[in-house]
């Protein structure tokens, strides 16, 4: 995973994850209370209520993205920017300013002007924007869109907006972002979720990963909250979502989604991340599904064989009430498949395991009185445990077509 420098603000794996406030200069945008049109008053809501927040990078709206809303032009957008500029040089906070658009003309006129990066909501549609941000060298957040300017985010299977996040290539210093929200009629909560399920799936394409998740309606609607009442929520996300690998978070709510972003970056899983001598860089990956695994492989051109991805990482499933005859047919089935077995030691019960008791013979008995045992395997050996071929008795064979059938 590389960093990715926003004009001296370090974002990758090996740096706190980044807050980036939102203001917006639209009149048409739905969150009033990041809404302005007097410079001034931009400026003073940026200082108090973004920066001294805690908010690391700005993000400046010229238009509201929402689909209900007609596009405004590049032209349309230009007019507005003066808004924008004048409240940057207004504002006494530190801050990487960011221009959020569509169009290379405005990133290009906006970076002329002070701003310090681009959030383009088209994913470069347009063409001509990943040459314009690299020839100024600046950090450029990409949202997953299709080849088409006037329809931001508007594509709902994660497969899809994985592929949508390659159009018309990268840039050194680019942001995937993978577009949650209802950009289309045709994008469900459910394809929310699965995007955000399968987040880490993201890191496989080897960028910084930003998300916009605050409040939004695939999150509001598990627990039933409208916009006022699902900070809880947008914050529980948060701290998942950096956990699952993400480095920026996009919201309206700085203070406390940055305390959020910070728990989930305290308790996410630590991987080795070494240069050591020769230049040979050591990076441990974040791999814990098949399709995961897949992402890194595709990353680097090692797709040739199918068989890869479903070795990358291990299954782990406890299974009870078995009998000594069980043991062995597992066993058994187990190693012809590449699997393992195992059957604990002794143990005396306590109240957290009040189901357990010990064996004369040092196997563990479940709750029925038969033994318990721990199945090990990635999930191609798995996948090809046979129970039939095994003699195992009939419960040992449903519980195999159980786990067989929920391997990937």
């Amino acid at each position: 995973m590389r960093t990715v420098d926003a004009a001296g603000l370090p974002i990758g794996d090996e740096h706190p994850p980044r807050i980036m406030g939102v203001l917006n200069v639209s009149k048409e945008s739905p969150y009033d209370p990041s809404v302005f049109d007097d410079p001034g008053e931009a400026a003073a809501y940026v200082d108090e209520e973004l920066i001294e927040q805690g908010a690391d990078i700005v993000d400046v709206g010229l238009e509201s993205a929402n689909k209900r809303f007609e596009v405004l032009s590049a032209e349309g957008e230009l007019e507005r920017l003066d808004t924008a500029v004048e409240t940057l040089e207004s504002v006494s906070g530190d801050a990487v300013f960011s221009i959020e658009t569509r169009y290379h003309e405005v990133a290009e006129a906006a970076l002329d002007r002070g701003f310090d990066m681009v959030n383009d909501i088209c994913g470069f549609a347009d063409p001509e924007m990943p040459r314009v941000c690299a020839e100024r060298d600046v950090a450029v957040a990409k949202m997953a869109s299709p080849p088409d300017l006037t329809r931001p985010g508007a594509i709902e299977d994660v497969d899809d907006i994985y592929d949508a996040l390659s159009l018309n290539g990268f840039t050194d210093k680019t942001l995937v972002d993978p577009a949650f929200g209802g950009w289309s009629e045709e994008k469900t909560l459910a394809d929310d979720r699965e995007t955000f399920r399968r987040l880490r799936e993201f890191r496989g394409l080897g960028y910084p990963i930003l998300v916009s998740i605050n409040r939004k309606n695939f999150l509001r609607a598990v627990a039933g909250r409208d916009t006022e009442e699902a900070l809880p929520v947008s914050l529980a996300a948060t701290s998942m979502a950096v956990e699952r690998g993400a480095h920026v978070i996009r919201t309206h709510d700085v203070a406390e989604t940055r305390d959020a972003a910070l728990i989930g970056h305290e308790f996410a899983r630590s991987r080795i991340r070494e240069r050591g001598s020769g230049d040979v860089a050591v990076e441990e990956l974040d791999v814990t599904t098949p399709r995961e695994a897949e992402r890194h492989l595709a990353r680097i051109g090692a797709t040739d064989d199918e068989r890869l991805g479903t070795e990358a990482v291990v299954r782990v499933f406890e299974l009870g009430g078995l009998s000594d005859g069980d043991v062995g047919a597992l066993s058994t089935a187990a190693a012809a498949a590449g699997a393992t077995v195992v059957t604990g030691e002794a143990v005396e019960p306590t109240d957290g395991a009040a189901n357990a008791a010990p064996r004369s013979d040092g196997g563990q008995v479940d709750a029925d009185g038969g033994r318990a045992a721990l199945l090990f395997g990635t999930p191609r050996a798995l996948a090809a445990l046979d129970a039939d071929e095994r003699q195992c008795s009939a419960g040992v064979a449903n519980a195999l077509e159980t786990i067989t059938a929920h391997v990937e």
